[in-house]
């Protein structure tokens, strides 16, 4: 049995949100405060401990209206089944096949309450919602007229009057459901989380052997009886150790502490007489383990190092391995089996070197293959991996169908993006393969920025800097204040960009060429060798062409007529050479357009009209792709750095500064606003 499908409404920033889980390990990436953190909390919410833990302030604010909504129908005598549906629940729903486990349903059997003998899914709906009855006492002393005092008290009211209850539901019919005890879902599915902040603090004096204090749960595992023979036998010998030891404490260690002890009449206070005072003391073997046992790296010579003196990569690693093992083992040492099990791992790659992160997620399914070889005898472990993550090389590393991708559309709103799904179609094949290996090879960053650039080639990214900070100095912009991806493309793969920048949301403006070429039909075929763009007929770019949908190569006059309008698509501009303000000159790539921009400073630009000045400026540009374009850009990104940026980056980056798109139903919001919330309550996590 596997985690198919997560529903979860009104959860902190999860309003109402849909998502598959991979069968093995599903990559959560998105920017901060995207509602990450709330996929964890509300499985830890609803599975972990002993009864569910959840509060008011779990709610998704915009979903506190509701109450709003139900109060006034209340107060206005609408019947309770009518007011019912409006008041705001808090939901986890799974969706769970188990056509794996079709032929031993276990605990499985009071989940499947369908009738359908070719349906192997059912669904599980764990709400708090407001108790059966309880809506009268719910709402009988709420006032809005005082907005402060109404949601004080309704906090107090959520709590007394709000329930978990567990459901198994008909998929293919959500009126045919059943109430279940929670405890039922407990022992159905294992949910476990390793945290982001994992207390291995770089603390030398004041050490935190995170690794000992694991063994205690580990050696309680080993003694449940549904422990595998040989775990169980270990802990028995265990046991009796510390039997034998407290043998010896009952008897010599105990007499002698005992003589520490004063007898009751030395104090002579009336009332206080023999019995006197004894000490009796108990070895516990999970405290011994907890509090008394450190783990050590055992090196050359009977040498030995404390856990903290590793570097903290290492100890990070290894500490998330050793939790693993803990889970699972508390997995197998169940009197009955889970059906399902789901470790959420959050932030692994704190510490770690970026080839170690690489590796984190492609050994996952080696470790799960190993425990169930050398622990399980061989026996399927039903795990499922969910892992969140801020790094570019683990995100890039994962297959696209693993991806989730975590989007803040509207403030306090999330919404989750299933990067598979968007390119399983054939016609996304190219891109889909390209992007893969593209993202892994370069570890660019597209998942976690707020806006993104996409430039040609090595010149425009030495000299991008330089360009950013002219642009925020002479344009007031603040791009040098926003978290930017910089993605080194070229204009003959950037169209493989498009679709992906749409799929993220991502406001990106791509700079790039108009590569102006002149159709020859002298010869034996046609071609089209580069020239100055006066002379040009059209473009080679292969990006331009498949910004404007154009069957053949773009026609130069065509392009240099486009207006900004259509060169904007949703959240994406394309930036092309323009001539600049009260000039006709018109560059064909970055260096002569940066020429033409900055006439003086060439005292080879020769010319008295336009065209001739075009013309001059592209032989120099020439000269300069013939030698070394990076010093080209180092030079006017370090030695000299009084120069004008060209109009059409100018335009571009002004463009991408601003908070508006193309899509009337999808406006970018204002930097900031995403993490923000417009409830009178304070913000979820």
């Amino acid at each position: 049995m596997f985690i198919k499908e997560v529903r979860i409404r009104n959860y902190r920033l999860l309003k109402d949100v849909q998502m598959t889980l991979d069968k093995r390990s599903t990559l959560i990436v998105g920017r901060n405060n995207t509602g990450k953190t709330s996929l964890t909390e509300i499985f830890r919410s609803f599975l972990a401990g002993p009864s569910p833990k959840l509060k008011y302030e779990d709610f998704n604010q915009s979903s506190l209206s509701g109450f709003e909504t139900a109060l006034a129908a209340f107060q206005a005598g609408v019947a309770e089944a009518e007011v019912r549906p409006q008041i705001p629940a808090i939901e986890l729903e799974l969706l769970v096949d188990y056509r794996d486990d079709a032929d031993v349903y276990g605990l499985l059997g009071d989940f499947i309450i369908d009738l359908d003998e070719d349906l192997y899914e059912t669904k599980i709906l764990a709400s708090y919602q407001v108790k059966d009855g309880g809506i009268n006492s719910l709402f009988s002393d709420l006032d809005l007229t005082d907005r402060a005092s109404y949601f004080k008290a309704l906090k107090e009211s959520v709590s007394l009057n709000f329930e978990a209850v567990l459901y198994a539901i008909e998929p293919n019919n959500s009126d045919n459901r059943v109430k279940l005890d929670f405890t039922k879902i407990k022992r159905l599915i294992r949910s476990e989380v390793i945290n982001a902040q994992r207390g291995l603090d770089d603390e030398t004096h004041n050490e935190r052997d995170v690794l000992g204090k694991s063994l205690g749960n580990i050696f309680n595992s080993s003694s449940n009886a549904g422990a595998p023979e040989a775990f169980r036998a270990l802990s028995g010998e265990i046991n009796e150790v510390v039997e034998e030891l407290q043998t010896r404490v009952d008897t010599d260690f105990q007499e002698k502490v005992e003589q520490l002890l004063p007898t009751l009449t030395i104090f002579g206070y009336p009332g206080l007489q023999d019995p006197n005072l004894s000490a009796s003391t108990e070895l516990n073997v999970k405290s011994l383990l907890e509090s008394n046992t450190k783990v050590y790296y055992q090196k050359d010579d009977h040498f030995t190092l404390p856990e903290t003196y590793n570097g903290l990569g290492f100890r990070n690693l290894i500490f998330i391995l050793f939790r693993i093992y803990e889970y699972f083992r508390a997995y197998q040492a169940e009197e009955t089996a889970p059906k399902s099990h789901i470790i959420f791992i959050e932030e692994p790659e704190a510490h770690l070197h970026p080839q170690m992160q690489e590796v984190f997620i492609r050994q996952l399914d080696e470790i799960v293959s190993e425990f169930e070889q050398t622990f399980n005898e061989g026996v399927i472990w039903p795990i499922q991996f969910v892992i969140s993550t801020h790094s570019a090389h683990i995100a890039n590393e994962a297959d696209f169908s693993k991806v989730r991708y975590f989007l803040a559309k509207n403030p306090g709103s999330t919404q989750i993006k299933d990067l598979g799904a968007e390119f399983s179609a054939a016609d996304r094949r190219e891109d889909k393969e390209f992007l893969h290996k593209y993202l892994t090879l370069t570890k660019c960053d597209l998942y976690f920025a707020d806006k993104a650039i996409l430039i040609e080639g090595a010149t425009e990214r030495i000299i991008l800097p330089e360009i950013i900070k002219k642009v925020d100095e002479s344009e007031d912009t603040s791009l040098r204040s926003k978290y930017l991806s910089v993605v080194e493309v070229g204009g003959a793969y950037a169209h493989h960009f498009y679709k992906f920048i749409d799929f993220l949301e991502l406001k990106t403006v791509i700079i790039t060429d108009l590569d102006s070429v002149r159709r020859d039909e002298g010869g034996q075929r046609v071609t089209y060798p580069a020239c100055p763009v006066t002379l040009g007929t059209h473009s080679s770019n292969a990006g331009l062409n498949n910004w404007f949908n154009e069957d053949e190569r773009p026609a130069l006059d065509e392009l240099r007529n486009k207006t900004d309008i259509e060169k904007t698509t949703g959240y994406r501009r394309i930036a092309y050479q323009v001539p600049e303000l009260e000039c006709e000159a018109c560059g064909r790539s970055f260096e002569d357009a940066f020429i033409l921009a900055n006439r003086g400073a060439f005292d080879g630009l020769q010319g008295d009209e336009e065209v001739d000045v075009e013309s001059s400026a592209y032989g120099i540009a020439e000269s300069i792709g013939k030698g070394s374009k990076a010093n080209f850009a180092l030079k006017y990104s370090i030695d000299e750095t009084e120069w004008n940026v060209p109009k059409y980056i100018v335009d571009g980056l002004v463009w991408l500064n601003s908070n508006t798109t193309l899509l009337e139903d999808a406006p970018l919001a204002a930097e900031g606003e995403e993490e923000a919330d417009t409830a009178e309550e304070p913000a979820n996590v």
